[in-house]
């Protein structure tokens, strides 16, 4: 069972949702923060990293020697990562924009593209108590956080419960950490801009065909306009965050709220069930 946890804007709680979820849950469960640009989950979760392994993409490398310049290196690339000097004395590659589909090397007709690997990030894995902790750390300046992110759902394993933190958002990143899952938990504020979010993202999660839910944070502030759009489209609202102050305390300094509400661990093992077996219309 993969259960991700998302949001259409970034500050609606969601990393808040998806720890202490994982910390509510049994044995054999595992915690991938895919937010790669900016991974927090370690800050409450704490664990005790064991391995680490880097990322790399794969960029061309032109053999000058061999090469031609007929520019079809430059034709295939989607992203103008490699261009042609126009005197037809060398050719350049834009390695922050490639991203190492290699196109450019399948169809060189001189073979004169070989790959050479580019680091972009690091994995780590761990244990924090008994969940099994994967994150990914995009390296700073570099642009693409999809490879980083499809190798940390390179651990899932299908025997575990899986918990997975989303990045922020719409985009590629939110759209490769959601794939595969069998639940997305949708975190929004009732807030004109959460209402507006929340729109773009369950119209992506309708488009991927994943069953979703919502969890409004804060809900006693702002307006009632999420819960009549939630209740509208017939998607099941699993619940309710107050605005708490001794939350965000706790939030602040990196503590889980099961440590001082235990009585959330109920409500997230429910909302957990309730996950298991909704199936949005």
């Amino acid at each position: 069972m993969i259960v991700s946890v998302a949001s259409g804007k970034g500050g609606t709680g969601k990393t808040l949702v998806a720890t202490n979820l994982a910390l509510s849950l049994g044995e054999n469960v595992q915690f991938l923060d895919c937010d790669v640009e900016e991974p927090n989950a370690h800050i409450f979760l704490k664990p005790e990293i064991e391995n680490r392994k880097l990322v790399y993409i794969p960029i061309p490398r032109i053999d000058q020697s061999k090469c031609n310049f007929c520019g079809k290196c430059a034709q295939v690339c989607a992203y103008n990562a490699i261009a042609v000097l126009k005197n037809k004395s060398k050719v350049l590659v834009f390695s922050h924009l490639c991203h190492g589909c290699g196109g450019c090397t399948l169809l060189c007709p001189q073979k004169a593209i070989s790959e050479t690997g580019k680091e972009i990030g690091m994995i780590e894995t761990g244990k924090a108590g008994h969940i099994q902790f994967i994150d990914g750390r995009l390296n700073i300046g570099e642009a693409m956080p999809v490879p980083v992110i499809k190798a940390v759902k390179g651990y899932v394993n299908p025997d575990s419960t899986t918990i997975v933190d989303c990045p922020p958002g719409t985009s590629c990143p939110v759209i490769e950490s959601v794939r595969g899952s069998n639940f997305c938990v949708l975190v929004t504020e009732p807030t004109p801009f959460g209402l507006n979010d929340l729109i773009l993202a369950v119209d992506v999660l309708k488009k991927l065909d994943i069953p979703h839910g919502v969890i409004i944070n804060r809900f006693d502030m702002g307006d009632d306009k999420v819960e009549l759009y939630c209740k509208e489209n017939k998607i099941p609202i699993l619940m309710r965050i107050p605005f708490d102050m001794e939350i965000a305390f706790l939030y602040s300094k990196g503590t889980p709220i099961l440590e001082r509400f235990p009585e959330y661990k109920e409500k997230f093992k429910k909302l957990f069930l309730a996950a298991t077996g909704f199936k949005n219309e």
